[in-house]
């Protein structure tokens, strides 16, 4: 070991995001899936999502999962790479297929919402301590996790406590709850989660979701249930989101948005949020940036958009209580640099 480290020492990144992404299948038009003649194919996972989208504002990334040695574990590691991911710690499994899914084009709030996970038994389902690069795992400056992986396997929840036990090297930890009751099988999320929660740094959790897992009602019920976190961050879907840190307590309210596809609109917040918290802004410009970002996944159809320009997400970011209050935005803003206050939809 030299003084600058062991040989071959993965570079330190901004972000490390370890988790399942999928090849998902996309509708070509409205309706159930057993009317839907055909599909286009994208990539859906919420870390990878959220270190696609910090790669494209200019952050380093690193993504770290397993995949099938198979054509769409080959798509997966191309595409992300192709947002400038580091990929090179994303391990080939030859027993074990890429986990896909099928959904509809509608709203997942709906009741005709419909998806098919192709996901038991893929090669991220096994991803382990023995089997994932930690070291690549924890240089970086933030590490972000989420519950989905706590929710594959025994062996994924077994790495994540790993990642979030105390460690010389441990980064900051990020953790996105992101419940998802279908794949809880053992009823054991509660307590899994609580606990993954209580040894992460920085918490991402919805309100509704911590009342629908623990019970409790509100941001500062939450904190009681959370004490450990230093910082942590509860959304309260248009309303706004309110972030506990440090004793103090901050709420900004959501902006107005014409809203296209309510998907991927989580990982875009934390990615927003994540890269404020790389630029040690301000609270109220953190979430504010968590918002606008979110506002870009909102306003294209895919789980992924390509966030607003730093220097358009500052300006935004800055304006005054009552402009904040007057945005809007629709289709095309990211692109609309000259708004200050309003972005019409075409």
């Amino acid at each position: 070991m030299t003084a600058t480290g062991p040989r071959n020492a993965p570079d330190v990144v901004d972000v490390v995001a370890l988790g399942e992404s999928m090849v998902t299948f996309l509708p070509s038009r409205p309706g159930r899936l057993a009317d839907v003649p055909s599909f286009d194919r994208a990539i859906g996972g919420a870390e990878s999502n959220v270190a696609c989208v910090l790669a494209a504002a200019g952050h380093s990334a690193r993504w770290i999962s397993r995949v099938g040695a198979d054509g769409f574990g080959d798509h997966l590691v191309e595409t992300i790479g192709a947002y400038g991911v580091d990929v090179t710690a994303v391990r080939r499994d030859p027993a074990r297929p890429t986990g896909v899914y099928f959904r509809t084009a509608g709203d997942r709030a709906t009741d005709a919402h419909e998806v098919a996970y192709y996901r038991a038994g893929s090669a991220a389902s096994a991803m382990a301590a023995g089997n994932v690069d930690l070291t690549a795992a924890r240089a970086g400056r933030v590490l972000h996790l989420t519950g989905i992986t706590a929710a594959l396997s025994e062996e994924c929840r077994g790495l994540l406590h790993e990642l979030t036990a105390p460690h010389p090297a441990r980064p900051l930890v990020s953790f996105d709850v992101n419940h998802r009751p279908g794949l809880w099988q053992d009823g054991d999320d509660p307590r899994a989660l609580l606990e993954l929660a209580r040894g992460a740094d920085l918490v991402f959790v919805g309100a509704d979701e911590a009342q629908e897992v623990w019970g409790p009602h509100g941001a500062d019920a939450v904190r009681r249930a959370l004490p450990g976190p230093a910082t942590l961050v509860v959304k309260q879907g248009g309303h706004g989101v309110t972030v506990l840190d440090a004793g103090h307590v901050t709420f900004v309210p959501a902006p107005r948005v014409d809203v296209v596809a309510a998907v991927g609109a989580g990982d875009a917040f934390a990615a927003g949020f994540l890269s404020a918290t790389l630029r040690a802004l301000p609270m109220k410009a953190r979430l504010r940036h968590g918002h606008l970002w979110a506002a870009a996944a909102l306003t294209v159809p895919g789980d992924l958009a390509v966030p607003p320009s730093r220097d358009h997400a500052d300006r935004l970011a800055a304006l005054d209580d009552g402009a904040w209050g007057r945005l809007r935005l629709g289709p095309g803003w990211t692109q609309a640099a000259a708004a200050t206050e309003e972005v019409p939809t075409p």
